[in-house]
Formats: C-alpha cells, sequence, structure tokens
C-alpha cells in the first residue's frame, strides 16, 4: 500500500515538471556558423565558410587570436589579425561574435599604458571602473559644432604668437626626422597642466624606449595623472597599428561627450598609413599612388573629422588633434602629406635647416600656418604680435641679400639686428613651457627693441629673468592676460618696464661676475 502511494506522488511530481516545461517559453534557437581558416600571412588572413558575417565585425579563432573582418568576397573573407600570426594554421576554426572592436573607455584610464585594444602595458594591474565603445564612430555633424573661440596654450612662444591652435582645431606637426615634431606635441601636453584638459598621445609604431622616453616627461612635468598612453609599437600586429588612433579617438570622445576639453596627439599617422598599406597589399587590393590603397584619403579623413568644437547643446566639449608627419627630404608635395595637410585646419613646419642653425623649436613659420587658431587667440597676442611673422620674413629676405656683401644703409643694419634678437627670442629648450604672461613680456621686449644690443649668449639669462619679473611683479596684469581681457596701453607699460628692469639686472650680475 505504501509503495502504491510513493509511486502515486512521483508520477504527480513527474506531471507537474512535465507542465512547467510545456508552459515556460521556448528557447530561441540561434543558428552558429563556424569557418576555417584557409590562408595565413604576416598580420592577415583569408577564412571561409562564414556566409552572413558583417564588414568590420570582430571574429575569434580556436587557438584564442582576434580579428576583424576588412574584406567581403563570395566565398572568401579578409581579415585583419589583432595578435601576431604565430600559432594561427590553416584549418582553424572562426566563430563570429556578431560584435564590433571596441575599446575601453573612462575615468579608469587616466593615468595608464596601454596598448590598441585597452591591454594594460604598465603593470599597474588591471585597469579601473570603465565603459566600452566601439572603436568607429560618426563624426559630429556641422549642427552638432560651434566656431573655434578659445585658445589652447602650447607653451611655445613661436606657435603661441604666429601660429595659434584653438581648442578644437586640428592642427598638423609636419617636418623631416629628427626636427623636434615629438618634442613640441610633448611639451604642449606638459602646457595643459592646471587647465583642466585630458591629454592622450597615441604612439603608432614607435619603438619602446620612444614611448618610454614620452612617459617619464609626462610624470616629470606630473601630467600623467590627466593623461593617457596608448602604445601600439613596431613588434605588434601590424592591425593593431591601424586600429590604434581609431580606439584613441574613442577614448577621447567619452570625456568629450562630458563637455570637457582634450588634447590628442597621433604620432604618428606616417606609420599608421603604412600599416594600412601593408595590409592592403597582403589583402590583395589594388594599389594607386604610391602603392597604398585607393582609400587612404578616407581612412584619415572619418579619423580628423571626429575631432572638433561641440555647440552648448552637445556639452559644449573640445577634442584637439595634433597628428604628426614625416617628410622625405623636406617633400612636402608627397602623397601623405599633401592628403593631410588638405583634411587638417594648418600645418606647423619643422624644417631640417633650422636645425642645422641650431634653431629650437625648428618652427618655419613661412610654411607654417593656422587657419582658424587666429580666431582663438587672446587680444594680448594680437596686440603683440600680429607683426612678428612679417618681421621674421623680412629679416629672413635681408639676410640672405647681405650675404652677398653688400653695403648696407643704416636702416637696414638696425632691422637685421632686430630680426636676429626676434630670432634668438624665439629659442626654447624641450619641457619648459613658457606661461602666455612670460612670452607676452618677452616678446614686447624683443619687438620694441630693448634686446638689440644683448649678446646672443645672454638671451637664456635675459628671457629666464624677464619670466621670473612678471611672476613677482606684473601687478595683475598676468591675470588679466590669462583671462583674455583686452590689453591696454598700462599694460604695455607695465610688461616694457619690467623687462628693462630684468635686462639691467642681468647685465649688472655679469659686469659684477667680469670685475
Amino acid at each position: 500500500m505504501t509503495d502504491r502511494r510513493e509511486g502515486a506522488r512521483e508520477a504527480d511530481e513527474t506531471l507537474e515538471l512535465l507542465q512547467e516545461v510545456i508552459d515556460s517559453p521556448a528557447i530561441a534557437l540561434r543558428l552558429e556558423e563556424v569557418g576555417r581558416v584557409v590562408e595565413v600571412g604576416l598580420g592577415i588572413a583569408i577564412v571561409t565558410g562564414l556566409d552572413h558575417v558583417l564588414a568590420d565585425e570582430m571574429v575569434l579563432f580556436a587557438s584564442g587570436g582576434a580579428g576583424i573582418v576588412s574584406d567581403l568576397e563570395p566565398g572568401r573573407l579578409g581579415v585583419i589579425l589583432l595578435r601576431p600570426a604565430e600559432g594561427l594554421a590553416a584549418g582553424e576554426d572562426v566563430y563570429r561574435t556578431r560584435k564590433v572592436v571596441s575599446a575601453p573607455v573612462g575615468d579608469g584610464l587616466l593615468g595608464r599604458v596601454v596598448d590598441a585594444v585597452g591591454r594594460p602595458l604598465d603593470e599597474k594591474g588591471p585597469l579601473g571602473a570603465t565603459l566600452s565603445a566601439p572603436v568607429e564612430a560618426r563624426a559630429p555633424a556641422i549642427l552638432e559644432r560651434s566656431m573655434v573661440s578659445r585658445p589652447l596654450a602650447t607653451g611655445i612662444k613661436v606657435i603661441d604668437a604666429a601660429i595659434p591652435i584653438g581648442r578644437g582645431q586640428r592642427q598638423l606637426i609636419i617636418g623631416d626626422r629628427q626636427t623636434g615634431k615629438t618634442s613640441i606635441a610633448v611639451d604642449t601636453m606638459l602646457n595643459q597642466a592646471g587647465s583642466g584638459v585630458i591629454c592622450i598621445y597615441c604612439a603608432i609604431g614607435q619603438r619602446g624606449d620612444a614611448v618610454a622616453r614620452v612617459i617619464g616627461a609626462l610624470g616629470d612635468g606630473g601630467m600623467m595623472d590627466q593623461s593617457i598612453v596608448m602604445s601600439a609599437s613596431s613588434e605588434d600586429a601590424p592591425g593593431l597599428s591601424f586600429i590604434a588612433p581609431y580606439a584613441a579617438t574613442s577614448m577621447a570622445e567619452h570625456f568629450l561627450a562630458q563637455g570637457r576639453d582634450v588634447l590628442l596627439v597621433y604620432d604618428d599617422l606616417t606609420r599608421h598609413a603604412r600599416a594600412y598599406r601593408e595590409l592592403s597589399l597582403l589583402l590583395r587590393r589594388p594599389p594607386g599612388r604610391e602603392a597604398f590603397p585607393g582609400d587612404i584619403f578616407y581612412v584619415h579623413a572619418r579619423l580628423l573629422e571626429r575631432a572638433g568644437q561641440l555647440s552648448a547643446v552637445r556639452g559644449g566639449g573640445s577634442l584637439t588633434a595634433l597628428p604628426v608627419i614625416e617628410t622625405q627630404a623636406e617633400n612636402l608635395s608627397g602623397y601623405i602629406p599633401t592628403n593631410l595637410i588638405s583634411i587638417t585646419d594648418g600645418q606647423v613646419y619643422l624644417s631640417p635647416r633650422l636645425v642645422q642653425k641650431g634653431q629650437f623649436p625648428a618652427v618655419d613659420t613661412g610654411k607654417s600656418v593656422s587657419r582658424v587658431g587666429g580666431k582663438a587667440q587672446s587680444p594680448a597676442f594680437r596686440a603683440i604680435a600680429g607683426d612678428l611673422r612679417v618681421t621674421l620674413s623680412q629679416f629672413e629676405e635681408l639676410e640672405n641679400f647681405a650675404r652677398f656683401g653688400t653695403r648696407l644703409d643704416e636702416n637696414t643694419r638696425a632691422r637685421l639686428k632686430r630680426g636676429k634678437a626676434v630670432r634668438a627670442a624665439m629659442r626654447q629648450p624641450e619641457r619648459d613651457p613658457v606661461p602666455a604672461p612670460g612670452q607676452l613680456a618677452i616678446l614686447l621686449a624683443v619687438m620694441d627693441g630693448l634686446m638689440d644690443d644683448v649678446d646672443e649668449s645672454r638671451f637664456p639669462a635675459v628671457m629666464d629673468a624677464i619670466r621670473a619679473a612678471v611672476v613677482s611683479g606684473s601687478g595683475g596684469v598676468a591675470e588679466r592676460i590669462l583671462s583674455g581681457a583686452p590689453f591696454g596701453e598700462d599694460d604695455r607699460e607695465t610688461l616694457l618696464a619690467l623687462a628693462r628692469e630684468a635686462i639691467m639686472s642681468v647685465e649688472r650680475k655679469d659686469n659684477d661676475r667680469d670685475i
């Protein structure tokens, strides 16, 4: 009797369980495609079997690697690898992810060194609380932007005075090797200390020691906690070098959406273009000029168009881009340089001829231009440095003419002396950005002729003395300059008086030392 009751209870439980299964929602079935690797190259793989995969979708390999679907052809997929091809073999299974490549974004990245997909490289442990964002994003529409109207101070006298950069501008840094392109970018980042500007340095194809020097400079300048360093070295897969600037831009856009100001340095887009050319040739795309693929212009245009000054409706943040590009033998008409010159809002050209003369930073004001930064320049700079470019260009013409040994009148000799003083005042050591009030005092002194008779060997001491005098005794002029207030005649006389006293103090010290 007991066995019959237990059997009936078990039958009831079974019926209840079956009823629950029947009443529960049906499990959705998903068709899982599995592809196969048929060919492996240096940085790419050819895959078959994924008929429904989408362009730019990320796929995973059975060996643990990942890649981006770049070419969609009937029966053949070209995949850009995000890891070295070692360990990947033909016949390996490939799986869809139904996702695009993403990068971590958020405040947890500040002070960290990461690779192109956000993996930490600085041995400080895992990243803090971060979100994820696709590396590709739509550029802001025209109606979502506003005019570039706020200056981005670089701390470099010749740039802030003659080639000003505004927040939201795309300013190209261009020149031959070893002319100081990276130094200008890093000094600009160091000058953002205390400004609230978030800085991101994206190293593309750089050596590890070069990136380490940048990290050391940011740490010494107190800017590392306000910066993110992304490194896609020459030893990594070329696919990482290709997506690195897009991932860095996505990181910057996270802060941009919060209404913050961001400075993003791409160092450099020459290596980025070469990495994309390498991948395109391996994928058997038809080559064009200099073997670059036909869409190389679009590759850089869709990247740099994401920079800009947003309107108040979008939060009013700005993303300033400083792409770096390398020329060969001063050839500005090369394919990649001309592309980027046409995309950006101006360029800072560094001349190897000025490097040979010992003029650092080697900025050629004749070939450099800022198409929108002048509208963001402060009134004080416009009042003092408005004639700087003309003065330097006229001096260079006179200097070339004077080499013929022609007799010069008194007026011409005076203009040559003034030009030499102005050029010497534009010299500036690395990692020493100058605040705007100090720059203006030096520019005012040299343009007004106070430094015409100063020996060039004494210029560094004189400029340091002027900077110190402005900090200690400007009487509120420095604050008005930094606030963007109009520059009046009283402010001018105050700075000139400080400059005269500083020059005289240096001369007195030198005379006492000689005695």
